[in-house]
């Protein structure tokens, strides 16, 4: 894993979104919305490059394909469906079976892998409880998908529909972090990492003299005016 993940598996998702909003103008802070997270840790971060699968309707002339055995280690496993099977409301896809269960789990944390988003349901709650791997999705389900849909793709971009059909576009090996606020999306090919964690990382150290400051009885707005008055120079 590289020195950025290493270390923004020490960051919030909301130090990363901060860092983009604020940084690189990204309305978002880089957050995909509207997922849970189901199992994993609840006192920490996970962080890695993004291992994206697509799923099609099962009648699609594109056969379906074996992704689970072929994540590389340090990846963050995302999943969606195609744009015409998604919903911009909820339950925010127009399938009800699972994309993804608790054996798939198994074999993804066996590869190394950091953590599975799915842009659809998934089921087997319980097993991913107890593997205590980090598992998101929209929502749940219980019957397999083998019937309504298949992988068809893996290490493409992935179009997810947002609310006023905005979409979002997750590219292969973008940076995904996740923690108990959700996930957050780093758009690598656009974004300076050097600046933005050094960004990050005084914004962190900025946001703790606030806090220091509040404690000791100081009002919270001339305070954060007067500390973040520093952070104002790594903006240009």
């Amino acid at each position: 894993m590289s020195d950025y993940l290493s270390e923004l598996s020490t960051f919030s998702t909301c130090d990363v979104s901060d860092g983009l909003l604020n940084k690189y103008g990204d309305a978002s802070g880089g957050f995909i919305p509207n997922l849970q997270k189901w199992s994993g840790p609840s006192d920490n971060t996970v962080a890695g490059k993004a291992y994206t699968v697509l799923f099609a309707q099962h009648d699609d002339p594109r056969p379906e394909i074996n992704y689970i055995d072929t994540i590389p280690a340090g990846s963050f496993l995302v999943i969606a469906l195609t744009i015409p099977l998604q919903l911009e409301d909820a339950p925010y896809v127009r399938v009800s079976q699972a994309l993804y269960g608790g054996l798939m789990s198994r074999r993804a944390q066996f590869q190394g892998t950091k953590g599975t988003v799915v842009l659809g349901r998934i089921r087997d709650v319980e097993e991913q409880h107890s593997l205590e791997y980090p598992v998101y999705s929209y929502s749940l389900g219980t019957c397999a998908s083998k019937m309504a849909v298949k992988p068809v793709a893996v290490q493409i971009p992935l179009q997810v529909l947002v609310r006023e059909a905005n979409v979002q576009t997750i590219h292969p090996d973008d940076y995904i972090i996740g923690d108990n606020n959700g996930i957050v999306r780093i758009p690598t090919s656009s974004v300076c990492m050097q600046d933005l964690m050094l960004y990050i990382r005084k914004s962190i150290e900025v946001d703790r003299l606030v806090a220091q400051d509040v404690a000791e009885g100081k009002p919270l707005k001339a305070s954060q005016k007067e500390r973040r008055e520093v952070l104002k120079e790594l903006l240009l």
